[in-house]
């Protein structure tokens, strides 16, 4: 874990900003099950969630929201909107706390095909997800949120 400089004398963990996600079709959103990288099983490898990652230095988020979604399916995606900033420092599962901001989006076309960090892609009926314990991190909070939106129409983003 890298620590930053700047912050409680040398201690504080460095945290991360990254991305998830939710590209929808018609009544249907596309999650991948977590694999690996580099050959090493990521965080929560064998669990459902959205597509995304870390952000990297010199792209804004939006950036960061389209070419994960490609690198990790091939799908390009539109009417990207933000959903939620998850900022909660204790999420489940997470070695290091992340600040992450969900998307939702619409499916476009696939032009490719994903990487090793997503072992299998499928798209899911919203009202047939996987069990909460099958999917990573807290992101099945994020799919009710998804859901309650798409009934509620309530202003966005939500935060935390």
């Amino acid at each position: 874990m890298i620590t930053c400089e700047f912050e409680d004398h040398g201690r504080a963990k460095l945290r991360h900003v990254t991305v998830g996600v939710l590209v929808v079709k018609d009544n249907q959103i596309l999650l991948g099950l977590r694999g690996t990288y580099h050959g090493r099983p990521i965080l929560e490898s064998g669990k459902w969630g959205p597509l995304g990652g870390y952000m990297e230095r010199d792209e804004n988020l939006a950036g960061t929201a389209r070419r994960e979604v490609m690198e990790e399916s091939g799908w390009e995606i539109a009417n990207l909107k933000l959903l939620r900033i998850n900022d909660n420092p204790n999420r489940p599962a997470e070695d290091r706390q992340n600040v992450d901001m969900i998307f939702m989006a619409e499916a476009v076309r696939q032009v490719g095909t994903g990487d090793e960090e997503v072992a299998e892609l499928k798209w899911f009926d919203l009202d047939n997800l996987p069990p909460r314990e099958q999917i990573a991190f807290d992101h099945a909070d994020n799919f009710e949120l998804y859901k309650k939106y798409r009934q509620e129409r309530f202003d966005l983003p939500v935060i935390g």
